[in-house]
């Protein structure tokens, strides 16, 4: 009688233990969840492409948080090399071969947002998208593992602006040269059809102007972020323009930079105060900060890559963990309710 009892005992124990596993799987709990991962998490950071400066801020911010966090998760980056079609034949591969626990994804297009999400939704992969925001925010609402990190672009170019009308308010002789009471300008943007750009490009003047100071454009030139190409263009500007031009306002710093370079081959913005013409830009990268401080540029706005990389970071582990994604974070989404924005700072001597 008791060895019945004994056996009856350990049959609703195991009855009791198989329930529970079945109700954890069936809840999409898995035992590695419970248990804890014995293997660090395989992140993928599809990079838009690496020779950008402030994506390159954001990757050396990835590979902190990994010797941070050693054993917890491996970051493997790939070159989109600016083109859709390569990042996407990459992301077909990780999927395809099972190669990635995560992605983190820094999309060439933004246009593609929904054709991107659609590859990775029938594998089920949660993805964070960071930085270049998808044309269409729905594209991220339509995937449940899906949100994206990122900016409010407006506010940079808010920032932007404050940053000018401080510098005419204390300089405003030095820098209206013609003393026409109008701020003529030379804008570089980054690319034509990019949210972020569009919105940088807007909001720096709009801001300028609602401080009740007249602006006029003298140019626009789209120059892809870069540094070489901000150089090369603004030269010709600046040979046709010469001194009619009273700032650059550039959607970043590379292109700032280039610009600066490209004065610098004139005698301007030498650290000279009375041959320097205003120059702001976006990210305040080392190099920028520097030229803030010897005077060679007027001011930036900061973009926190360390920040963008660790919401990126928790928010994917948080997924894998079957945790809600913003735990352990000080972040709200926005409006949207899948998107987290990284507040910009203005940064000035």
């Amino acid at each position: 009688m008791a060895a019945l009892k004994k056996r009856l005992l350990i049959t609703q124990l195991l009855i009791i233990l198989f329930t529970i596993i079945f109700l954890c799987n069936g809840n999409g709990i898995s035992i590695k969840t419970i248990n804890e991962r014995q293997n660090p998490i395989k992140a993928a950071v599809l990079l838009y492409r690496f020779d950008d400066a402030y994506i390159s801020l954001v990757r050396q911010s990835f590979e902190e948080i990994q010797k941070n966090n050693e054993g917890k998760i491996e970051f493997t980056f790939y070159d989109g090399k600016n083109d859709q079609q390569i990042q996407n034949q990459t992301i077909d591969t990780l999927l395809e071969n099972k190669s990635a626990d995560l992605l983190l994804l820094n999309m060439v297009n933004e246009k593609d947002g929904y054709e991107v999400i659609d590859r990775i939704k029938g594998y089920n992969v949660p993805v964070v998208l960071f930085n270049r925001e998808p044309l269409d925010i729905g594209a991220v609402q339509s995937y449940n593992k899906a949100y994206f990190v990122g900016t409010n672009a407006a506010e940079a170019g808010v920032l932007q602006g404050r940053i000018l009308i401080d510098e005419w308010n204390k300089n405003k002789t030095a820098i209206d040269i013609n003393g026409d009471n109008i701020l003529q300008y030379i804008m570089l943007m980054g690319e034509s059809d990019n949210k972020e750009a569009i919105e940088r490009t807007q909001y720096s003047v709009s801001t300028i102007n609602d401080a009740q100071i007249q602006t006029q454009q003298l140019e626009l030139a789209v120059c892809d972020w870069n540094r070489e190409v901000a150089r090369d263009r603004f030269e010709q500007l600046f040979l046709y323009y010469g001194n009619k031009i009273e700032a650059i306002i550039s959607n970043n710093d590379e292109m700032a930079i280039g610009a600066i370079e490209a004065l610098q081959k004139y005698g301007y913005n030498t650290g000279d105060s009375s041959k320097t013409i205003s120059v702001v830009g976006i990210d305040a990268l080392p190099a920028a900060q520097e030229l803030i401080k010897q005077g060679k540029m007027t001011g930036s706005v900061l973009q926190d890559a360390p920040a963008m990389a660790e919401a990126c970071y928790v928010i994917g582990t948080n997924l894998l963990s079957g945790k809600p994604p913003l735990e352990g974070t000080q972040y709200k989404f926005d409006e949207t309710g899948v998107a987290v924005r990284i507040p910009y700072k203005e940064y000035m001597d």
